[in-house]
């Protein structure tokens, strides 16, 4: 049995394609679009001027890993270093352009989210129709974080 199967099963969701991690493009979204449909990969951002080693000309970069487990020892462990976040894949979301007025976005994009984000349930087909709909509840909220009663 290898080490990695020995450990416990990861609090937070496992990534889409592990042969994927490090690929992606380092400027993306930060947070927003409300719903998430893949983890691509947990990120831990280092900030030379915070203590980090300087390992890009004095600015800022970070590494890629496959668990979060990973990334937050990882972060812990290095001078300089942020807190995880998870770089995830939305194929459809909801912009907020100004306060309370939502817009289904029908089209991928890459964002970083805090982790805490991915104890919201996954995105499902009904989930932003639901948000959207005239009868949703008072606090829309309630239904990405999976606690207004499904019809």
């Amino acid at each position: 049995m290898t080490e990695r199967a020995e450990q416990e099963p990861s609090s937070f969701p496992a990534v889409l394609d592990i042969s994927l991690v490090g690929t992606y493009p380092g400027a993306t979204h930060a947070g927003g679009g409300y719903v998430w449909d893949e983890v691509l990969e947990y990120r831990v951002w280092c900030h030379p001027e915070d203590g980090a080693p300087d390992e890009a000309d004095g600015s800022d970069y970070y590494y890629c890993f496959e668990t979060y487990e990973e990334a937050l020892a990882f972060s812990r462990a290095q001078t300089g270093a942020e807190e995880p976040l998870a770089l995830v894949l939305q194929r459809e979301y909801i912009d907020e352009p100004e306060p309370g007025v939502f817009v289904h976005m029908r089209q991928e994009r890459l964002t970083e989210w805090p982790v805490e984000f991915l104890r919201r349930p996954r995105r499902t087909a009904e989930t932003i129709p639901r948000f959207m709909a005239p009868d949703a509840p008072p606090n829309r909220l309630d239904i990405l974080r999976g606690l207004a009663a499904s019809d």
